[in-house]
């Protein structure tokens, strides 16, 4: 039986098929349709499936990561949603945390985003709980249902509740869920306990308003899916990517997607880990460079690191995800000179429609691929000969810039190529050097269509060596999906001063978390053998402002007392801020991390042979740009090189999913599991 992986992206989508019984892996990319984009997916399985040449019905297993979330955040297409709080805290959203973004708060005017949902639109509840949980002042039943009514005839397609202290108890959330249900079961009603009952209004609010922000336009997507799977009468699973890697049923993502706001990048940290771990790295930074973005991210001791808030646009959300940053850099990112005269690349892009110039679909306007066209390192075919390249299109789009500039088209593609470069080379600093680690001290994985294109010279800006290309390096994020397991987060705020807490109590409390998170592996169908549960308390100095998540062993804890989780705390801060402070320490919140292991590939070695990489060059006299002047650059076929091969640059390898450039200096040796390790050559 097989599985296989999508991934949806602003230009292409990504499909990894597997056989779960000999391991072997299948690729292919569709073109993504944006207007739905179910259309595409199943578009890419069809495809796989003909190119591989077995049936729909034999794929039980499909693993999707899905950007449909974020985009309705990112273009304002969410539901109109009506917000029940506290009465007297109806203006939460707006008051927010008083913050506005550092670059610009000291010479521009910050214009402050619309909340998610409208003021208009929201409702203070006559109701008190305090903040350990007694309730002070009950429910008005009556009150509420008239104010429900009046916000449904207001025409809201989803209704959040996030009372001010419901974190300690959700009796009057659940009761207000209850009334709204049975006023109209139809529109769909979020309550911010089940999505996040911690502490902090704000963000709990926010999180809360956008999680019904994006849920009818993500139910509406993962029904198309569904419909469709059915038409195919195919009898398979799917399975929604989370953002910090794991899996969820499609009912967990329709009544959760802020879950998936960050499923997509999700899956090539995953596979960038274990590429690492496979090969000796444990410290690698990845960047997965498509069409319309790059997205950074670090792994240290091969594990990555896991925030517990991200941003979804200018909005903070605090929802389990793997650090990543993002950048508006892509392959189809659109180069201009603004009236200063400097040169820009991004962050709007071409897309994949019409998409750049040399695509032949209409686009006009100078992008990242149409400079690399020019300069010679995109090959004049893409996937596999599969799409040819416009290359006078491309001068055309590229004269543009250079006649703006006044200079000559070749120095122009090069200018593009270089900034470009440049603005990933931020994001890579903002991952390592601005957490306190040494890019040197790293390997860098590049992956997506575009990243292998740019990472020797990425590498070569960041010290960040060997740069790796794993052998589907344009589909690794489909195929990382496949290493992911089903995943989901029990919480719940517990502040107690640590030398005042027992260790009893805390442990009982920690227990039951566990026991809702191993329920939870039960109903998604996960075997006892195959379920794990990791329990974490997020610590702090007293009154510190912020807590740091340490994970924590029940024995241990039993064995040890709560010196483990001060000794750990002060590591772990010394680590991070190099020092740590003798006062008390605080428990702020405790959690029960649930984890369905799953079967995942595995990429088999090859058998070595000699440096010799002459049998592979199918182009001996391509060239391409370097350092003012045109110089012969061989094309490389990657599907005929072999393990122990050394490519010296400059040199371009070709394959379906993705081209690699190889600078002047610099050699790509192929390891036994078919990676290219590029490194200065000696």
């Amino acid at each position: 039986m097989y599985r296989v992986a999508v991934d949806v992206g602003g230009t292409f989508t990504d499909i990894v098929l597997q056989n779960e019984e000999t391991g072997s892996i299948y690729v292919t990319k569709v073109p993504s349709t944006t207007s739905d984009q179910s259309i595409g997916l199943m578009h890419g399985i069809k495809k796989v499936c003909q190119e591989v040449g077995i049936e729909l019905s034999q794929i039980k297993t499909i693993i999707h990561g899905t950007t449909v979330a974020t985009n309705a955040v990112l273009e304002g297409k969410g539901a109109k949603v009506g917000l029940l709080t506290t009465a007297g805290f109806e203006q939460v959203l707006h008051v927010a945390r008083s913050w506005t973004p550092a670059p610009i708060s000291a010479w521009i005017g910050f214009l402050k985003p619309e909340p998610l949902a409208d003021l208009v639109n929201t409702r203070g509840v006559r109701e008190r709980v305090t903040a350990s949980g007694e309730v002070h002042h009950e429910l008005d039943e009556d009150d509420i249902r008239e104010q429900i009514i009046d916000l449904y005839s207001q025409g809201i397609e989803s209704l959040t509740i996030s009372l001010i202290n419901s974190y300690s108890n959700p009796v009057h959330e659940n009761r207000i869920k209850e009334i709204a249900q049975s006023i109209n079961p139809d529109i769909p009603v979020t309550i911010s306990y089940d999505i996040l009952p911690e502490f902090r209004e704000y963000e709990r609010t926010l999180t809360t308003v956008m999680n019904s922000y994006v849920r009818p336009p993500m139910q509406r997507y993962l029904t198309n899916i569904e419909e469709k799977v059915n038409a195919e009468k195919m009898d398979s699973r799917v399975s929604i990517v989370r953002s910090d890697g794991g899996l969820m049923s499609i009912p967990a993502a329709a009544t959760r997607p802020v879950h998936t706001m960050l499923s997509g990048p999700s899956g090539g940290v995953t596979a960038s880990a274990m590429i690492g771990n496979q090969i000796g790295h444990k410290n690698v930074i990845s960047f997965d460079m498509g069409g319309t973005s790059t997205d950074v991210s670090l792994t240290y001791n091969g594990v990555p690191k896991v925030a517990r808030e991200t941003k979804v646009g200018v909005f903070p959300v605090k929802a389990p995800s793997l650090e990543v940053e993002t950048v508006g850099a892509g392959g189809g990112s659109i180069a201009h000179v603004p009236p200063s005269g400097a040169l820009r690349v991004g962050p709007q892009s071409a897309g994949s429609e019409p998409g750049p110039a040399c695509y032949g679909r209409g686009g006009t306007e100078p992008t990242v691929t149409d400079a690399n066209v020019v300069l010679g390192y995109l090959p004049p075919s893409l996937v596999g000969g599969e799409m040819s390249l416009d290359v006078e299109a491309s001068k055309q789009a590229v004269s543009k810039v250079a006649d703006k500039l006044g200079i000559d088209l070749y120095r122009a593609a090069k200018g593009i190529y270089d900034i470009v470069n440049e603005n990933m080379y931020g994001a890579i600093r903002v991952v390592s050097v601005e957490k306190g680690h040494d890019p040197r001290q790293f390997a860098l994985v590049a992956l997506g269509g575009a990243g292998p294109l740019h990472g020797n010279a990425l590498g070569n800006l960041s010290g960040t060596f060997p740069v790796i290309v794993p052998p589907t390096p344009g589909v690794l994020s489909a195929l990382g999906f496949l290493q992911s397991d089903i995943r989901n987060e029990y919480s719940k705020t517990f502040i107690r001063i640590l030398s005042e807490l027992d260790q009893e109590t805390l442990v009982d409390e920690l227990q039951v978390l566990g026991n809702d998170a191993r329920n939870w592996l039960q109903d998604e169908g996960v075997s006892a053998d195959r379920q794990i549960v990791n329990h974490e308390v997020d610590v702090r100095y007293y009154r510190q402002g912020h807590e740091i998540a340490i994970q924590v062993d029940l024995q241990e804890l039993v064995e040890q007392g709560l010196t483990l989780i001060k000794n750990k705390f002060d590591e772990i801060h010394e680590n991070i801020y190099g020092f740590k402070m003798d006062i008390d320490i605080e428990v702020v919140n405790l959690r029960a991390v649930s984890i369905g292991k799953v079967a995942s590939p595995t990429i088999p070695a090859s058998e070595p042979s000699n440096s010799d990489a002459s049998h592979a060059v199918i182009d001996p006299n391509h060239e391409a740009y370097f350092d003012g002047e045109f110089v012969k650059t061989p094309l490389y076929d990657r599907d005929l090189l072999q393990p122990n091969n050394v490519v010296s640059g400059p040199a371009i390898v070709t394959q379906k999913d993705s081209t690699t450039l190889v600078l002047p200096g610099f050699a790509a040796t192929v390891d036994k599991y078919m990676n290219l390790l590029i490194s200065k050559e000696v």
